[in-house]
């Protein structure tokens, strides 16, 4: 599967929190390669959303609570994003799972960025894990969203040398710089035709130039 577009492909982010995830891809790419079309929290209180905002950027919250099941959540969510125009959606410090059915509205567009070199420490804390591992590399990954917790395909990953760090805040401090670059060089490559899941090894993504063959060549 290859992302090709004309001009900036509209993009949609799902937050959680703090938002610096999307604050970097506001100022990395939105307007450039991308255009940001809509922003979806899961919380009403995310300082995220703020951030959305003051980009003049449509936002909205779906609790999990207002909503009979986590389908029918992710089945409206699914459906105003594609409102909006989304075809790609980013996760950017999304704390929840989505339904099968919300990835297959968005096939093999659906990208992650995860505080650890996966496939080790997948889900919830991963920081805390890999300290409580004994870890002495750390790492971020970006990869794509299938129904599995953080096992998709690996579209990128940074690794930074922490070899006395015991403190998770610091950790996720040293992390956030590495999170910023790859999540916005991931959707620059994804907007720009630059990526590329391999037919016939579905766990491999080709980036750049040898991405950009294969489409031709298809």
């Amino acid at each position: 599967m290859v992302a090709r577009v004309d001009s900036r492909l509209p993009i949609a982010v799902l937050v959680s929190g703090a938002g610096t995830n999307l604050q970097a891809l506001l100022d990395g790419v939105h307007g450039r390669e991308v255009e940001i079309v809509a922003v979806a929290s899961s919380t009403g209180d995310a300082p995220a959303l703020e951030r959305a905002r003051t980009a003049g950027v449509s936002a909205r919250t779906f609790p999990r609570s207002s909503f009979s099941d986590r389908a029918q959540r992710d089945e409206a969510m699914a459906d105003w994003l594609s409102q909006r125009g989304a075809r790609l959606v980013v996760l950017a410090g999304y704390m929840e799972l989505l339904d099968e059915l919300f990835l297959q509205r968005f096939p093999g567009a659906v990208i992650n960025v995860h505080p650890s070199l996966l496939p080790a420490f997948p889900g919830l804390r991963a920081i805390e894990q890999a300290l409580a591992y004994g870890v002495k590399v750390f790492g971020v990954t970006v990869h794509f969203v299938d129904a599995g917790v953080d096992s998709g395909p690996v579209i990128a990953q940074r690794a930074i040398e922490l070899p006395d760090e015991r403190d998770p805040g610091a950790v996720r401090e040293a992390l956030r710089p590495l999170e910023h670059a790859l999540l916005t060089e991931a959707v620059r490559a994804f907007a720009l035709g630059q990526l590329c899941i391999d037919d016939d090894d579905p766990r491999r993504v080709s980036t750049g130039a040898r991405a950009a063959d294969r489409a031709g060549a298809g």
